[in-house]
């Protein structure tokens, strides 16, 4: 806990045996983790068995694939109903280091943010970490039009390292997000939308053969998706055209609240 307040940590996984245990070992070191929730997503290795023999966790499997996005939404419902007031989203695979854990909690706990991010691209770690070139490229050009049609000013909107308030999460329409990669894009452009402050702190990332990664084509049709997103945003926010993701009476909901 920080300030009395309930830190669960969640894990979307998908063939994590490998990786599962020094992430949750990593995870647990902090110290002010309570809690820890494990959603498979139908993998075909023992994530499962794994995680069941390991202590303070919930596991949930989903008994067919639901995809990235579906799958976290079963993430931050059961971390919910486990009384979370600070959700903190950690991969599995061990890409995102777990250290950072204390610092993107207490900046929730101390009530200075609703949404903290652990950015690869401060502090350039991303290509020393290994992040091939073009996806460095990709993430840089899309960065730049989210944050003009977003009117934020975010390094990146493609890190899975993400903490959250329970009173953000309560009020977020995510089961009106897809089910695929582009639910982190869309999820995130929600957060702004509600009047949210989001932080950012530098995150060392590695990537290896057990990393989760989407490759060329599935990357495309993400980019496709975030740029799709940031013009219903866009749309919405002058008028234009309402969206479902972006209803009326969330905008700049918490724009006073931290």
């Amino acid at each position: 806990m920080i300030n009395g307040k309930k830190i669960v940590v969640v894990m979307p996984a998908y063939n994590a045996e490998k990786t599962l245990i020094p992430t949750y070992e990593e995870v647990m070191a902090q110290g002010c983790v309570d809690f820890v929730v494990l959603v498979d997503d139908a993998s075909s290795d023992k994530t499962t068995e794994v995680a069941r023999n390991l202590k303070n966790m919930r596991v949930f499997r989903n008994e067919k694939n639901l995809g990235y996005g579906g799958n976290q939404k079963i993430c931050y419902r059961l971390a919910l109903e486990e009384g979370a007031d600070i959700v903190i989203m950690v991969h599995p695979d061990y890409q995102y280091t777990p250290k950072l854990i204390p610092a993107m909690a207490s900046l929730i706990g101390n009530g200075l943010y609703h949404c903290v991010l652990g950015s690869r691209i401060l502090g350039g770690y991303s290509l020393k970490g290994g992040m091939p070139i073009w996806k460095y490229i990709s993430n840089r050009t899309l960065t730049l039009v989210e944050n003009f049609f977003l009117g934020a000013k975010l390094s990146e909107y493609h890190t899975g390292y993400r903490a959250f308030s329970r009173e953000l999460l309560v009020k977020l329409p995510l089961d009106r997000n897809d089910d695929d990669f582009v639910f982190d894009n869309q999820m995130l452009a929600q957060i702004i939308w509600t009047g949210s402050k989001v932080a950012e702190i530098s995150c060392p990332t590695k990537y290896f053969p057990e990393a989760s990664s989407i490759n060329f084509t599935r990357s495309v049709v993400y980019g496709i998706g975030c740029l799709k997103t940031s013009l219903e945003f866009y749309f919405s926010k002058i008028g234009i055209c309402g969206n479902r993701r972006f209803p009326e009476e969330l905008k700049n909901c918490l724009t006073e609240s931290k």
